[in-house]
């Protein structure tokens, strides 16, 4: 079931009331779930009431599961999703943390201190294969999906760099061109035994006709540096992928876009149990016994936040669903007017940060002409 929202006539002055009861109706819409892509996923709208002189755009966060260890299936899904994004106007299109390659909650890939499993190896194995090579085949397809339906894409890949994998996020333009990539530079406890760690070359922002869009995924929201780092790039549409489901996340989501006086954008997986491969191919180890079919193993709670703190859209714990909202970009700029946190507000005879944004590489070669050949990881 598709959701639309009236929003007021701009040639009168909405009530305190009408205000009141916009805002109730579009927070009940974003708890509505959606049961199946095609059944038609939530999507909720925002009027930020945009002047003349600040564009607004309308932005999409995605909240829907990977097909694991089917990446051209997830693909096909991605641009399924994609297309009817764009089918309401959406603009800016962002995807969770590892959509392409998979989040792989609840696994251990046998791993023990000083032990690993022969059926751990074979799981690293698979998953190995369904990550992606960038630049690649998939990363040529995900540029073509952002040409083909206008829209600037954001998506969470598992990345494959020889052996060593990434958690990643790429970064496509609304004419298919492929802009960039961010690594997670910290995983967190266990995804260190199966990602590689990104480095200070990989913090982009991206300034685009749409606004300055820059990514930090999952818990790497919570680190101040990184967050710092990137308002001093001047981020002004804050994507934060995640597999992070907890109320607590809607904290420090609405922290950061207040912090940053900036859009935040996160999206989150909503999947169940049949979402991933049934045991024995794949165990959730600790939980498996308690677990069903339609099990929820994570809830989502894909949101969209103004630069005030307003919440827009989300989050939504209910299933699968398209959630949108109209970004007035001159909210940054009023939001920033009583706090710029890299600005008048930053005290840098006091504080400041400095960021090795080169890549660190463990290899390097000389050739006989002189020139440095890199071994980049």
């Amino acid at each position: 079931m598709h959701s639309a929202v009236a929003t007021p006539s701009p040639n009168r002055t909405q009530t305190a009331e009408e205000t009141i009861q916009l805002a109730e109706k579009l927070r009940d819409m974003a708890l509505v779930p959606s049961a199946t892509v095609n059944d038609g996923p939530l999507f909720a709208e925002v009027d930020m009431g945009a002047d003349a002189t600040a564009p607004t755009i309308r932005a999409t966060v995605v909240q829907a599961a990977t097909v694991f260890y089917d990446t051209p299936a997830t693909l096909d899904k991605a641009e399924r999703l994609l297309a009817e994004a764009a089918s309401y106007g959406s603009q800016l299109v962002v995807f969770p943390e590892a959509f392409i390659g998979g989040y792989p909650r609840g696994s251990t890939f046998g791993v023990a201190i000083g032990n690993r499993s022969a059926k751990g190896r074979e799981e690293f194995r698979k998953y190995h294969a369904s990550a992606i090579d960038v630049p690649g085949p998939e990363v040529d397809r995900l540029a073509a999906m952002a040409g083909k339906y206008k829209v600037y894409l954001v998506i969470g890949v598992i990345e494959r760099d020889g052996y060593t994998l990434y958690c990643t996020v790429l970064f496509f333009d609304s004419q298919g061109r492929f802009l960039g990539k961010h690594r997670k530079i910290m995983p967190t406890a266990l995804e260190r035994v199966i990602w590689g760690f990104g480095d200070g070359s990989t913090i982009p922002v991206f300034e685009t006709p749409i606004g300055k869009i820059g990514a930090a995924i999952c818990w790497e929201n919570r680190m101040p540096l990184l967050r710092t780092a990137m308002y001093a790039k001047g981020v002004e549409i804050y994507c934060a992928p995640t597999a992070d489901a907890r109320d607590v996340w809607q904290a420090s989501m609405t922290h950061i876009a207040v912090e940053g006086g900036c859009f935040v954008l996160s999206a989150n997986q909503f999947c169940r149990r049949k979402d991933y491969p049934p045991p024995p191919d794949y165990v959730f180890t600790g939980t498996e016994e308690d677990l069903l079919p339609d099990s929820v193993v994570c809830a989502g709670g894909s949101v969209i936040i103004s630069p005030m703190g307003t919440v827009l859209a989300g989050p939504n714990y209910e299933g699968e669903a398209l959630i949108s909202a109209d970004l007035d970009l001159g909210e940054v700029a009023r939001a920033k007017f009583d706090f710029d946190v890299v600005g008048h507000y930053s005290r840098p005879e006091v504080l400041s940060l400095t960021v090795k944004d080169h890549p660190m590489t463990p290899v390097s070669f000389t050739s006989a002409s002189g020139k440095a050949e890199t071994s980049q990881k």
